[in-house]
């Protein structure tokens, strides 16, 4: 006998994602009343197919940035709660489990305007479940009308009009392919960084530059005991220094740049 679906309509945004939206949509087919797509106009690989085999509605867009993208699919939604999910993660079964069991307490549920979850990151064939990484809460579950996007693009920050209730369920991300992928992805957010901070007057100074990334490894590494995740978390640890120096120093390149100007 098949299970009646909760009253979730799931929230995806996607560019190029047919190598891996299918674990993704595993994850959630038969159990959600709603799959919603947004994907990226200009996409030709085949993942607005992949998503449609799943019952997905799937609405073509341009690009406008990780939190108008994200509220522009969330606006679609249809059931009474919304669960925000990325074409890179998957929903556990403890966590599917969860949620259920959740949505079976409607007196639980009357109490909360959203709930988040640990997000627990796959690198280097590791689970890692220290350091920087973990666990990394997320808001991804939330009443309809009760939250929308907000932060800075790209590090998109659910904004909640309410109490947030926490489960424990893992939220499982396959978001670094190998050790290439994730230095080019930090790169890249290096880049935004200073450009935002620079723009808002931002002033680094060598003091920042030094005693920054220190921090950052030591309490990753140590503090957050990230040694216990191997020579994974001590890969984590110095990325994660080596990205606090770039992304300060990009800061004061432009400061000075600008004062050469």
């Amino acid at each position: 006998m098949a299970e009646t679906p909760l009253p979730i309509s799931v929230c995806l945004i996607a560019n190029s994602e047919a190598h891996r939206i299918r674990r993704a949509l595993d994850s959630i087919t038969g159990w959600v009343a709603e799959i919603i797509l947004v994907l990226n106009d200009d996409v030709g690989d085949g993942t607005d197919e992949i998503a449609s085999e799943y019952g997905a509605k799937v609405f073509r867009e341009p690009w406008k940035g990780f939190m108008a993208q994200k509220n522009s699919a969330a606006q679609k939604a249809g059931q009474q709660w919304i669960l925000g999910l990325d074409a890179d993660e998957v929903i556990s079964p403890p966590l599917k489990k969860e949620i259920h069991e959740l949505f079976a307490q409607p007196e639980k549920l009357l109490n909360f305007a959203a709930f988040n979850f640990p997000r627990c990151t796959s690198y280097g064939g590791r689970w890692i479940r220290h350091g920087d990484w973990y666990p990394d809460r997320q808001i991804r579950l939330w009443r309809r009308g009760s939250a929308e996007w907000g932060g800075i693009d790209p590090h998109a920050q659910l904004v909640v009009n309410g109490n947030i209730g926490r489960l424990k369920g893992d939220l499982l991300h396959h978001s670094m392919e190998d050790l290439n992928h994730l230095v080019r992805k930090t790169i890249s957010y290096t880049d935004i960084f200073a450009r935002q901070k620079s723009d808002a007057g931002l002033q680094v100074g060598l003091a920042t530059l030094w005693f920054r990334p220190l921090w950052r490894f030591v309490r990753g590494y140590f503090l957050r005991l990230g040694f216990l995740d191997g020579w994974q978390g001590f890969s984590i640890a110095w990325l994660g220094a080596f990205y606090t120096f770039l992304r300060y120093a990009k800061v004061r390149e432009l400061q000075l740049s600008k004062r050469i100007e």
